[in-house]
């Protein structure tokens, strides 16, 4: 029984989750960058500058906890703070021009650990299995915005 429960979806992508990440940050130690503030990198190079508010709910963390992270990030010259014109309460983030290679370095370590981590299926299962991930994804993420209607539907009643 005990074996059985290793074996369950949930026990497997958290054991893999967490060999990729002492895996990353083994790989990453020296660079001074930890794989969360990496994370925090990324979505603002993905969205166009962003407020602090936005990548904290991307990055499901406190708003606090974004703050801290970004304060490190902007000390070491990586992320800058500006003013949303429109709004002056509101913070939007920018990359540096130093932030830039140390992304491509880092996203590079990601896809050869990608890379790594695949590499026992074949082209098919890899894709068979990012099908299957996505859409488990898909209905976790329908099942919590069902859930959460139902939570404001219950509210109002």
């Amino acid at each position: 029984m005990l074996a059985t429960l290793f074996n369950t979806v949930p026990a497997l992508v958290h054991d893999i989750t967490r060999q990729v990440r002492y895996r990353f940050d083994a790989r990453t130690r020296t660079i001074g960058v930890t794989r969360p503030q990496w994370r925090v990198l990324l979505v603002i190079a993905r969205l166009d500058r962003p407020s602090q508010s936005e990548v904290a709910e991307l990055l499901e963390v406190e708003r606090i906890t974004l703050c801290r992270m970004v304060d490190r990030l902007a000390e070491i010259g990586l992320v800058e703070r500006r003013a949303d014109p429109a709004d002056r309460r509101v913070w939007r983030l920018h990359l540096t021009d130093k932030a830039l290679p140390l992304i491509d370095r880092l996203s590079a370590i990601g896809e050869e650990l990608e890379s790594e981590l695949l590499s026992v299926l074949t082209l098919e299962e890899r894709d068979t299995l990012t099908d299957l991930l996505t859409r488990l994804r898909a209905g976790m993420a329908s099942r919590d915005e069902d859930s959460a209607a139902a939570d404001r539907n219950r509210a109002v009643a």
